[in-house]
């Protein structure tokens, strides 16, 4: 059908000026606000495509009639004159909403079930039978409002309220609404914010409703595509064909749009909060694209590699007594998180409690009232640090996305002590400053030498820059088709904002110099860290790829980790453990990914053990020896502490790789461990598995390491870690140590 007819949207209070908007940008024509809803015209196809992309809008309605009925005889009577038969067959079923304003009937109870007689009669007496009602997804849901007497009966062609989505598997108690969560979003901009590329934060996020609604914004996903039902669906004047379109567009849209998703990230201290966000999440389809998890506010942090973002809250709001004054303490805690955490970014609280708002200690730019139910709520708007946030990072990322190989692994004893760091894409190129005029020209000679070598020894990932320029402290690795970029965290004593157009002139150098499209440049802050803190999650965006080095091939990860699951400068390591492998056990010790483990496989090896205390970094390591076309069936994945499990295990191997962290103080470890002070203890313990004529390879990256050979009695020693160390870093070869071990026969 094409001709235009008239609809009425209803949505919660305060939000009509939103769905008014939102009407327009779909293509109603004559958009009205009234009270709690707005009217707008044009096609059936219209409606049909509100009902589908409204992130607003309750119902939608097509009116049918309006009369006056001061009186139930007339209320029936007006019903009963609309030809029912073209709505719905006699077979079918119905229900009746009723509500009414300043009107004689005023029992909604009474009133729906005139209506109802006025309906099934009209097909009683016509053909001796009359439809039945059905509560729960009925044929066709019948709206009257009774306004001063006068009806305006509809069809509800949403069928239930809109703000169902269908992802929310279960709820906590008062869950925010999502299409109060999406007014929310859309009143702190964070569409725009979206399409620069900048993060999602709540650090609240109860049953993940914000985070959720962020997505489907960020996307382009349609927010009623998982519903199973909608009040036009049995409609005898539904447009099957239509329909039909809209969801295959939708289905299109949603495929394009969730390849370039942006950080989005979820917090709640209640880990009961926590499972049922990650089960509305894993519902809305958004597994492995939304990041969720436990974290008490004391411990939130900001995105170090995000330039601009929103922080989005919905704090409690202390309706029982004695809530508010503990609750002013967590408003002031929420405060001091954006005012320390979050400078650049915008950030959203929604609160029904004013005065807590105030105890934020941040001057709000915008406020509007919404409500969540029956409470009256403000939504306060800030901009933390404007002078910063308009300077020149306001339009520094946009986030790269293009999943090739999803890493779907849950490993729920993974530890959480860094901020997430996504991955960036850069600004456009500017005209550059001497420095950075500087800085190109390094880069430019580096990959000049560095890429002949690369290209004759057939190396594929290699590090093209290692802050040869104090000035720009950063780390470049190509891997094949992507470079990824680490910015080492600048001394206390450079201003921030010097060390962010530093910063800014790189990127926008990288892609020129390298050749490489800004899609494909990933960018993260490293920072100082000890032990296994610098292999600890990042992000949850799950997405990897595949790259070579020599005869292997490895799953890679640029953004949800600080390294990426291969370290580049193990390259010879890893290749002296392939020629040495053939025929022989062997075990990887702090095995991480199994890279080393791949290249024994390769090798040769008889048989294989890998052990790890991460099940992550494990099913990582499973498939890249899968990836390698070898099954696990002679090779084994072990979690377990290395220092208990070397203990305890009787087993003899041929060829070990022990490389442990600098430092470790793992919650799954009763001890801490320093790689300089235990260094002899792990020795010994590892070389206790050798069998008679075995190698251990022991490696570890502490720059200051010195190995105690005068305790390491009975045993051979070669350094290795000259001859180990990879000519892409020469330029600082105090990252490297390596050892070749034998009992001394």
């Amino acid at each position: 059908m094409t001709n235009t007819r008239t609809f009425f949207a209803t949505a919660p209070k305060g939000m009509e000026p939103l769905l008014a908007d939102e009407l327009r940008a779909l293509g109603a024509s004559t958009v009205a606000e009234t009270r709690a809803g707005v009217s707008f015209e044009g096609p059936l196809t219209l409606a049909y495509r509100v009902c589908l992309w409204s992130r607003i809008a309750n119902r939608i309605l097509l009116p049918l009639a309006t009369f006056a009925a001061p009186t139930p005889d007339d209320l029936y009577d007006g019903v009963r004159a609309i030809r029912w038969d073209e709505h719905l067959g006699v077979e079918g079923t119905l229900v009746v909403d009723f509500s009414a304003s300043n009107s004689q009937i005023t029992h909604t109870h009474f009133g729906a079930l005139k209506v109802k007689d006025a309906i099934v009669d009209q097909f009683r007496d016509a053909t001796g039978e009359r439809p039945s009602v059905a509560r729960e997804c009925p044929d066709v849901r019948i709206n009257l409002y009774l306004l001063r007497d006068v009806a305006t009966i509809s069809i509800d062609l949403a069928g239930e309220s809109l703000h169902r989505r269908g992802y929310r598997a279960l709820g906590v108690e008062a869950p925010l609404k999502e299409n109060l969560a999406a007014a929310i979003l859309l009143r702190a901009g964070w569409p725009d914010i979206a399409r620069a590329g900048g993060a999602l934060l709540d650090p609240m996020c109860g049953s993940g409703t914000l985070p959720i609604e962020a997505a489907l914004i960020a996307a382009d996903i349609a927010p009623g595509l998982l519903r199973s039902h909608y009040g036009f669906l049995n409609w005898r004047q539904h447009d099957a064909v239509a329909w039909a379109t809209l969801m295959a567009e939708a289905m299109q849209r949603k495929e394009a749009g969730m390849a370039h998703l942006p950080p989005i990230i979820g917090y709640d201290a209640d880990p009961s909060a926590v499972r049922l966000a990650l089960a509305n999440v894993e519902a809305a389809g958004l597994h492995g694209h939304i990041h969720i998890e436990r974290r008490e506010l004391a411990h939130v942090e900001a995105l170090r590699s995000a330039a601009l973002g929103l922080v989005a809250v919905n704090p409690p709001y202390g309706e029982r007594l004695g809530e508010v004054t503990e609750l002013q303490h967590l408003y002031k805690a929420l405060g001091d998180k954006l005012k320390e955490h979050f400078v650049g970014w915008k950030a959203v609280v929604i609160t029904g409690n004013a005065d807590l708002g105030k105890c934020i200690g941040v001057r709000a730019r915008r406020m509007h009232t919404l409500y969540n139910g029956a409470i009256e709520c403000k939504l306060l708007s800030f901009d933390i640090d404007p002078q910063w946030y308009m300077g020149h990072y306001a339009k520094n990322v946009a986030v790269t996305a293009a999943a090739k190989n999803p890493l779907q692994v849950d490993d729920t004893q993974s530890q959480h002590t860094l901020a997430p760091l996504p991955s960036v894409a850069m600004p456009d190129a500017e005209v550059l400053s001497p420095g950075a005029e500087m800085f190109a020209n390094r880069l430019r000679k580096n990959l000049k030498t560095l890429g002949k070598w690369a290209q004759r020894e057939g190396v594929y990932c290699y590090r093209v820059y290692d802050a040869d320029l104090p000035e720009y402290a950063l780390a470049v690795d190509i891997y094949e088709q992507w470079v990824h970029v680490q910015e080492y965290q600048a001394p206390r004593t450079i201003e921030p904002a010097k060390a962010a157009a530093r910063l800014h002139e790189a990127m926008a150098v990288l892609p020129e110099v390298l050749g490489v499209v800004r899609e494909k440049i990933f960018l993260k802050v490293r920072r100082q860290q000890k032990g296994k803190a610098q292999y600890e999650k990042q992000d949850e965006l799950a997405t990897l790829y595949e790259v070579r080095e020599a005869n292997c091939k490895f799953l890679v990860n640029f953004t949800d980790y600080l390294d990426t699951g291969l370290f580049l400068d193990h390259r010879p390591t890893r290749a002296l453990i392939q020629q040495l492998a053939k025929g022989k056990r062997f075990l990887n010790l702090f095995a991480y990914t199994g890279t080393a483990t791949v290249h024994a496989v390769v090798g040769g090896a008889s048989a294989t053990t890998t052990v790890d205390m991460s099940a992550t970094y494990l099913a990582w390591a499973r498939r890249n020896l899968a990836l390698n076309g070898f099954s696990d069936r002679k090779h084994e994945f072990i979690q377990a502490d290395c220092l208990v499990w070397m203990d305890n295990e009787k087993r003899r191997f041929d060829l070990i790789f022990l490389d442990p962290p600098t430092f470790s103080n793992s919650k799954r470890m009763e001890y801490t461990l320093d790689v300089q002070r235990d260094h002899v203890a792990l020795i010994q313990s590892a070389v206790k598995l050798l069998d008679r004529g075995g190698v251990l390879l022991f490696s570890n990256n502490y720059r200051n390491f010195k190995i105690d050979s005068a305790a390491l009695t009975g045993l051979i020693l070669h350094d290795l870690s000259r001859a180990t160390l990879p000519k892409d870093f020469e330029r600082d070869p105090k990252i490297h140590n390596c050892w070749k071990i034998t009992r001394a026969e």
